[in-house]
């Protein structure tokens, strides 16, 4: 299987090759920029000192800025389990889409389709569990919203393309917005690291603790992005810890 790209090659990587089975991770991104051009602009200039593996136009059209064995500069200061510092094991994909700041809008079906195409070539070439299949949110929840909560997670899911709950959706509405207690939000939390985002430390705790579950629910519960803890989000983590297993 092999996927046709464009090749508009950017700057922004480091020199040293890295191994194969070094590759974990595929992290998608998005551009959060007013448009496409100034996108790829930006990501092959070397004043940016931004780039990602490969760029998806709203057209779906693939374009590869780095290639695979080099380690591009995507995901910044992040984590997820056990692994610091994710650019060094993971594929970037850039999707044009201008983000929270400029009119965030639904993925393209043509993007979609794209995803889907790449993204399993990537799964069957270097092996990639599906709870390493993540969003720029999940490795860095503190910082950033993308790809964001009308990235279609649930879709991909059925191709086995990143994880999602099996719970029935209709049962999950009546609790949502629930109140729970204060041992079941500590339970909450406890789901979220085992699942493998970063443990929040006592700075700004109460701040980040809501970023964290906002970067949750934009991943797993996308209806309603609260920062908020409900019976629901409780449920739904409680579900893909037990599906981890």
């Amino acid at each position: 299987m092999s996927i046709n790209t464009t090749l508009n090659y950017s700057p922004n990587f480091d020199r040293k090759k890295r191994k194969f089975k070094q590759i974990k991770f595929i992290i998608f991104h998005y551009t959060g920029m007013k448009n496409e051009k100034d996108a790829i602009r930006r990501l092959t200039n070397s004043k940016s000192k931004v780039s990602s593996h490969y760029f998806i136009k709203h057209n779906g059209k693939i374009i590869t800025l780095v290639p695979e064995l080099y380690i591009s500069w995507h995901a910044g200061i992040s984590s997820w389990q056990n692994y610091k510092l994710i650019n060094k094991h993971s594929i970037g994909i850039e999707i044009s889409n201008p983000g929270h700041s400029y009119n965030y809008k639904k993925f393209s079906k043509k993007q979609i389709h794209s995803i889907l195409k790449l993204t399993k070539y990537l799964i069957k070439k270097y092996k990639i569990k599906n709870e390493f299949i993540l969003g720029h949110s999940d490795i860095a929840p503190l910082r950033k919203k993308d790809p964001g909560e009308k990235f279609p997670w649930k879709y991909l899911s059925k191709s086995k393309v990143g994880l999602w709950h099996n719970l029935n959706e209709k049962k999950l509405f009546k609790i949502r917005k629930k109140i729970i207690g204060k041992y079941e939000k500590i339970k909450f939390l406890q789901n979220l690291y085992k699942i493998g985002y970063s443990r929040v430390l006592n700075k700004n705790r109460n701040k980040n603790i809501k970023l964290l579950i906002k970067a949750f629910q934009r991943r797993f519960r996308q209806d309603v992005v609260n920062g908020i803890i409900d019976e629901e989000c409780l449920l739904i983590s409680k579900n893909l810890t037990k599906n981890l297993k």
